[in-house]
């Protein structure tokens, strides 16, 4: 059976689920132990030599990694149903979308949680940093509509495109900065979690969400103290580095409580 190294609350990784189960793949999924401790899962190292989820192992041991050559691989191993279009510009319109997410918008939601729930930032430099997401979020969302053609981003089938924006979108929507109410992306955000393959990847995360709010103040003092190092990569440092979080990123660097790219060997 296939492996799905994750984390429910990894929206990279919720791609990869919704992908499987629109295809009736059966999977495992497992969440490595000791991410960000420096003492990670060997299994899970194994197939991710960066230590980011997700990454699969297929049934010969082989591993890939990285969400979007994973559903590339997904699409070729199991083309049916398809989830990209046939029609090269619909596809590359797929995955010009997925790129915004994984980038742009993913960015935002990780910084709205480093201010959030690991208080990187309080008073007004927190309320500043959440207006600037809010308005990018509503630049966004407005730019999201304007590719919405029909019920599904590409036409009337759910492929690549949905499953590549609902767990951001959806993210977003749970920190109170969803879609407008009435909007066409708000209502495809309804459509799309009413969809099971979506509900119970959603419905995994916001279980593990709540789990995980009981035991948040101990995740912040061993992020405080070192012990557990939230990644800064690419567009989540530019998004800090760009939108006033100057100093979460040098107090961080100063404690030794956010961490970067590995070095693969």
């Amino acid at each position: 059976m296939l492996v799905v190294w994750e984390h429910p609350l990894s929206p990279y990784a919720q791609k990869v689920k919704i992908a499987l189960r629109e295809k009736g793949v059966a999977f495992e999924a497992r969440t490595p132990a000791g991410v960000g401790s420096g003492a990670p899962d060997a299994g899970f190292l194994a197939a991710s030599p960066a230590m980011e989820v997700p990454a699969l192992t297929l049934e010969d041991g082989a591993a890939i990694f990285d969400s979007t050559i994973i559903l590339e691989y997904i699409e070729a191993a199991y083309p049916q149903p398809a989830l990209l279009p046939a029609d090269p510009k619909v596809a590359a319109k797929a995955r010009m979308i997925e790129d915004v997410m994984d980038t742009r918008y993913e960015a935002i939601n990780w910084a709205l949680g480093e201010i959030r729930a690991f208080k990187r930032a309080e008073g007004e430099n927190a309320a500043a940093l959440e207006a600037r997401a809010r308005a990018q979020l509503d630049g966004l969302n407005a730019w999201l509509e304007r590719h919405l053609e029909g019920p599904w981003f590409c036409g009337a089938q759910f492929g690549w495109a949905d499953l590549s924006v609902v767990p951001y979108v959806a993210g977003s929507a749970g920190m109170g900065m969803g879609p407008a109410r009435g909007s066409k992306l708000s209502e495809w955000l309804t459509r799309a979690l009413a969809r099971p393959t979506v509900a119970q990847t959603i419905g995994e995360a916001r279980s593990v969400s709540e789990s995980l709010a009981t035991s948040l103040e101990g995740a912040r003092m061993a992020v405080e103290a070192g012990l557990f190092k939230r990644q800064y990569r690419d567009h989540r440092l530019e998004w800090m580095m760009r939108s006033g979080g100057v100093d979460i990123v040098l107090a961080g660097m100063e404690k030794g409580n956010i961490r970067f790219g590995t070095e693969l060997e």
